[in-house]
């Protein structure tokens, strides 16, 4: 039966006023009578999809926006709706693909700019995010959203004051907006007042408008802000709070055990350690790039210290260094995938070898690094998981491992948010955390013996506790001179592209306050002490 097209343009009329005037349970009653009767338009799909949302079935819209996009790829408003799912879930880069499409469309378009600038964001990538967002003020003054990712960004780099200006200016365009009173309570923390930020916290959390996700993010500040009030149970609990959001959120990441793995690539370590063919790791040759000085590997846990050490040393100036960049991709997907077995990595020839330190070399190059002459450090801790191709690929190539007390590594772990993966949805209980890092560690304990390179373990608590003793000891294994600017990372961390948990933090310098924090938290970590008391003992902690 033929359509009545006048009247399927007022059905859609009528579905965008509901919208428009945030009536989202009349507008998407009438979306779902009118695709059930075999009408399918992208404005349909698009008020499903936020229907979907507010009730916290993000697969749901993702796939409802999926279809608006392949009916109509140049509907605007279906692409922007797609590319903020994606980024809810936590998909940035993806979201990022249909940002940049919707830019080539419409270069002018300021919303996609200040959303480019929040998958950036996400994305870590804090410098070309501000240029995102300002491009996008410079075409809509009073883009709100703009203007809260600038704020964001400022909290990001520890710069409260800053952030203020920004999350304040937001707030008077569209008061309660949950990203510019995130920051402002984070400024209010940094400030000292944990009454002020608990009441903005508490509203967004209230807040009926707010989503799924931006309440876990606010309940996880209010625990930074119990915290430094010194009410630990309730700050626990809020981050838990936090935490099952999230894992209600990311839930497709519960299939993925990387434990499983682990353990399994345990077995396999040993297995070779107990036949001899874990021999086969030493090399006698070197196989490190020819133009970079020293190759260096940072690696460990998360949480144990590693952007501290990274921040530090960058400030030399014969080092370079990159962080979380996932360089040896192609390797593992050839060598470490499941069923795992790594006697094709031990049997692999020089030729196959060779193309695979091409590509984790032009990886380098192409994050904009230049090597020559330098040393060079790859900052990425749970390549601790990858030390197997480590030693294959670049047998020369030197290791510093990470270590803090395990104690204050897994409960770090659990307050702190990360982009999720199936490695970082791990992270999000403590019973999580504490396997996970447990089974890291005894991977590292049973590859160590396997392979030939340097390997030199850095204590958290020495770095901040005899900062230049500990730091001229690492320049000495690096084979560099000890130089001043190394004690002056603090405006390194304002101004680094890159952002992780720890950016912040850095910003203000170095304090001993984040040493012995679980003690706080006794009661919630003791629970889990048999998992970690080896590692306990084993690094020298009392």
């Amino acid at each position: 039966m033929a359509r009545d097209l006048d009247a399927d343009l007022k059905t859609l009329r009528t579905v965008l006023d509901f919208a428009a005037n945030r009536d989202f349970e009349r507008a998407a009653a009438l979306a779902q009578r009118t695709l059930e009767s075999g009408f399918e338009h992208p404005l349909l799909l698009n008020v499903m999809a936020t229907r979907l949302e507010q009730q916290g079935n993000f697969q749901g819209s993702l796939q409802l926006l999926q279809r608006a996009v392949a009916l109509s790829p140049t509907d605007v408003g279906a692409r922007n709706a797609l590319s903020l799912c994606l980024q809810r879930l936590n998909r940035p880069a993806e979201a990022l693909t249909h940002i940049d499409h919707l830019l080539k469309l419409q270069p002018k378009l300021g919303l996609a700019h200040a959303n480019k600038g929040n998958a950036l964001i996400a994305l870590g990538l804090l410098g070309r995010a501000q240029q995102s967002h300002l491009q996008a003020l410079e075409l809509e003054p009073e883009n709100f959203a703009a203007i809260a990712g600038l704020a964001a960004i400022a909290t990001h780099r520890g710069d409260h004051s800053e952030a203020r200006r920004w999350a304040e200016r937001a707030l008077r365009i569209v008061p309660g907006y949950p990203d510019a009173v995130m920051s402002l309570a984070a400024a209010e923390l940094a400030a000292g007042q944990t009454a002020k930020a608990e009441e903005l916290l508490h509203g967004v959390i209230m807040d009926s408008r707010a989503g799924r996700i931006d309440r876990a993010r606010a309940a996880g500040l209010l625990g930074d802000v119990l915290d430094a009030s010194g009410r630990y149970a309730d700050a626990f609990d809020s981050y838990a709070a936090c935490n099952e959001a999230l894992r209600q959120t990311h839930a497709e990441f519960a299939g993925a055990n990387i434990l499983e793995y682990v353990r399994a690539l345990i077995a396999e370590v040993n297995r070779l350690a107990a036949t001899g063919l874990a021999d086969g790791f030493v090399q006698d040759w070197d196989a490190a790039g020819s133009e970079v000085r020293e190759h260096i590997f940072l690696i460990g846990f998360p949480r144990s210290g590693t952007t501290l050490l990274e921040v530090v040393l960058d400030g030399h100036p014969q080092v370079v260094s990159l962080e979380e960049h996932e360089l040896l991709t192609d390797a593992a997907l050839k060598f470490m995938c499941e069923p795992l077995n790594l006697e094709p990595l031990l049997r692999a020839g020089d030729a196959d070898l060779q193309a695979l330190r091409s590509a984790y070399w032009r990886g380098v190059s192409d994050a904009g690094v230049q090597v020559a002459g330098k040393v060079f450090i790859d900052k990425y801790p749970l390549n601790t998981l990858k030390l197997p191709l480590i030693a294959r690929l670049f047998p020369s190539a030197k290791i510093l491992f990470a270590c803090r007390d395990p104690r204050d590594v897994v409960l770090s772990c659990f307050r702190r948010r990360f982009k999720m993966n199936p490695a970082m949805y791990q992270l999000l209980t403590l019973q999580g955390a504490a396997e996970f890092y447990d089974a890291a560690m005894r991977l590292a304990e049973a590859v160590r013996p396997a392979i030939g390179n340097p390997w030199r373990v850095v204590r958290y608590e020495r770095v901040v506790e005899r900062f230049a003793d500990e730091i001229k000891e690492i320049c000495d294994f690096l084979g560099v001179p000890w130089v001043a600017d190394l004690e002056e990372f603090a405006a390194r961390a304002r101004d680094r592209e890159h952002a992780t948990p720890s950016t912040s933090q850095l910003s203000h310098g170095m304090t001993g306050s984040a040493i012995s924090q679980w003690k706080n938290y006794s009661a919630q970590v003791t629970p889990f002490m048999p998992l970690l008391e080896a590692w306990v003992q084993r690094f020298g902690y009392e």
